[in-house]
């Protein structure tokens, strides 16, 4: 098929590579015309594992093509993918304009009939507003479709090439059978293609995502009470996650979660329930869990150097919100050190991938960054690790040792031993252990 996708943001980007990985003609259209310089030259602007080798394939086999043209990029277009950003306003409600928008330059642009699909996370009622506006600018037949996704940054290739379900929303039997064949190649294993009506379908994506977050803040709570009760929420956790009706997926407790998706999408599904007049409690009490499980580990340091912080050398690992992505937004470390620096510490920290994210967009030279993990050590008064990046697994911790000042840990996603840590004479602060 032709396909066109508005946005090279994070999803519209591994969705166009993706859909020309499995043989389309895939056009990309960005009004940023830097970024469509670079990518045109194989340069992505995201970190994400195996896109650039795709990227770079597809663009050299001319399967995917970038372009700033809305002309260039809809002739011929049989579907076209809106993948713009949906930003959260100030009452937590989703920002659709980006979203319209592109749905107008659609409308002016396209050549004959086409699938127009909301591939952006956007509220219940969305496909409605972007069909008005395309019908005050075309006279060529179209269907909106809703196809949400759900993509994990640092596993985002796999999961849309090996998807476990594709979720459409979809009126229109035509529009249903022209997703369906765009699909069919990514679930020759089985997995199922679930259509459904274009509301239910956008409600999916922040029921999905609000129930994760859910199962998230669930854990930090019991990992809290572990704390106070003397137990260990590690054999908690798999206690409960070998019950089959609980799973053990997203039951480790931690630090908080960030990122594009929950923070998001847990407000805006507030929001839409608020406009709906419905007040939904378990949610807002997740947000609630989340914005102070953020803070838990400056209350360990605070306690540990009996509230003295001022002048204290943090060494912090991991910045992005989550491992094998550059991504920091929302996430926890940006609070911890926000937090750390109020107090008068100074924080020194590393991070694989996200130090010139951390460096340009957020904290700037407001601290100070280390190109390996045991360069932030030296002269430090305490370890803290915030995001579990594979490499923090298993460290040289006689090493970690004889570099601190204090032998003072903090282990934010609960990957050590804590016997073994405690045996080479640190002093360890997990979360709920």
């Amino acid at each position: 098929m032709r396909i066109a996708v508005v946005g090279t943001g994070y999803v519209g980007l591994v969705a166009g590579t993706c859909f020309a990985e499995s043989g389309n003609t895939v056009t990309c259209i960005d009004i940023d015309a830097e970024k469509i310089r670079r990518l045109e030259q194989g340069e992505v602007p995201i970190y994400e594992p195996g896109l650039e080798e795709l990227v770079r394939r597809n663009v050299r086999d001319d399967r995917l093509r970038f372009t700033t043209s809305y002309a260039e990029g809809m002739k011929d277009a049989q579907v076209a993918f809106i993948a713009v950003g949906t930003p959260p306003g100030e009452d937590g409600s989703a920002d659709v304009r980006y979203v319209l928008g592109a749905a107008e330059e659609i409308a002016r642009n396209m050549t004959g009939y086409t699938v127009v699909v909301d591939k952006s996370t956007v509220p219940v009622g969305t496909a409605g507003k972007v069909a008005e506006v395309m019908a005050a600018h075309t006279e060529h037949e179209f269907d909106v479709v809703s196809n949400p996704e759900f993509l994990k940054e640092g596993a985002a290739i796999d999961d849309f090439l090996k998807p476990n379900r594709i979720v459409i929303g979809a009126n229109s039997k035509r529009a249903a059978r022209i997703m369906g064949e765009l699909y069919e190649p990514f679930v020759r294993t089985g997995n199922p293609i679930l259509h459904m009506d274009v509301a239910s379908a956008e409600l999916t994506k922040y029921a999905a995502n609000a129930m994760l977050a859910t199962r998230i803040s669930f854990m930090n709570e019991i990992a809290n009470l572990c704390g106070l009760v003397g137990a260990d929420v590690d054999e908690v956790r798999r206690g409960i996650g070998s019950d089959e009706r609980i799973g053990s997926r997203f039951l480790f407790s931690g630090v908080g979660y960030g990122g594009s998706c929950f923070p998001k999408d847990v407000k805006a599904i507030i929001r839409t329930a608020s406009d709906h007049g419905y007040d939904f409690k378990i949610v807002k009490a997740v947000e609630e869990v989340n914005e102070r499980q953020k803070s838990i580990q400056f209350t360990q340091i605070q306690e540990a150097f009996d509230g003295e912080v001022a002048g204290k050398r943090i060494a912090i690992w991991g910045l992005a919100f989550k491992p094998n992505t550059d991504d920091m937004r929302e996430a926890p470390a940006i609070t911890l050190i926000e937090r750390l620096l109020e107090a008068g510490a100074q924080v020194v920290a590393h991070d694989p991938e996200a130090i010139e994210m951390c460096r340009k967009h957020y904290l700037g030279s407001r601290i100070e960054y280390a190109e390996n993990p045991m360069a932030a050590l030296q002269g430090a008064d305490a370890l803290v690790l915030v995001t579990e990046w594979n490499e923090f697994r298993r460290p040289d911790f006689e090493a970690i040792r004889a570099a601190l000042k204090q032998p003072f840990i903090f282990d934010g996603r609960n990957i050590w031993p804590r016997e073994t840590v405690e045996e080479l004479g640190f002093r360890y602060w997990g979360i709920g252990r």
